[in-house]
């Protein structure tokens, strides 16, 4: 019997393909208040909660972390131009995400999806990939009080789906962020793909139980 309750994926770089979307939302809103920002700063935020990201960047720049209307202003537009990419060019699912989804299903396990987006943008990507009926639930950064790579959304997407035990939990990113946040939430299977962000070298840098190619490999990793 398969001793795993529930898998958390990551959505964008995990799930979903969007990956040059949100850097070139990012770059754009930056852009918007005179802050030129660079390949490597975009990386080193990757899977985190992207309104304390742009928070950490404004600070880097600017020393104005601590200007929440500067700080708000940025992550509004960037979510607003964010909307309009996705809704323009569209979204597609990473390769095999579907056929995963089904074969967790048909093993009893349920689904979560988090993200380091606000609901609104969460909602909308489920939505355009279909995805309503096989996700149990989507845990956002507006629902917990610290995003990645803090725990919390891992947590709260146990709490939402009654499962009391972090050992028969797996996690699933592509981000150093990713695996930070399943080390310290302590699950069972904390795993690694590289079908979004960060290298493998990157992601091996971490604390991890795997790092496959894609989620369409993860029934490999717990089947007998």
């Amino acid at each position: 019997m398969l001793e795993l309750d529930l898998v958390v994926f990551d959505m964008v770089g995990t799930t979903v393909r969007a990956t040059n979307e949100v850097s070139g939302a990012l770059t754009e809103a930056f852009a918007r208040v005179g802050v030129t920002i660079s390949d490597e700063e975009i990386q080193a935020v990757r899977g985190k909660s992207k309104r304390e990201a742009i928070s950490d960047i404004l600070m880097c720049h600017l020393g104005a972390a601590d200007d929440r209307d500067l700080a708000s202003g940025v992550y509004d537009d960037f979510q607003h131009i964010v909307s309009e990419r996705y809704e323009e060019h569209g979204i597609g699912a990473i390769d095999g995400a579907g056929e995963t989804f089904k074969w967790l299903k048909a093993q009893g396990v349920k689904i979560a999806l988090s993200t380091g987006f606000d609901r609104a943008i969460a909602d909308t990507m489920v939505r355009m990939m279909s995805w309503n009926p096989s996700i149990d639930t989507v845990v956002c950064n507006e629902d917990v009080p610290q995003g990645r790579p803090a725990p919390y959304l891992i947590f709260r997407a146990m709490e939402r789906t009654g499962c009391e035990c972090v050992h028969r939990v797996a996690t699933v990113g592509d981000t150093v962020s990713d695996l930070q946040a399943g080390f310290n939430a302590g699950v069972r299977w904390n795993i690694g793909v590289l079908s979004g962000a960060h290298s493998e070298t990157r992601l091996a840098s971490c604390s991890h139980s795997q790092i496959i190619t894609s989620v369409k490999e993860l029934p490999s990793v717990f089947e007998p």
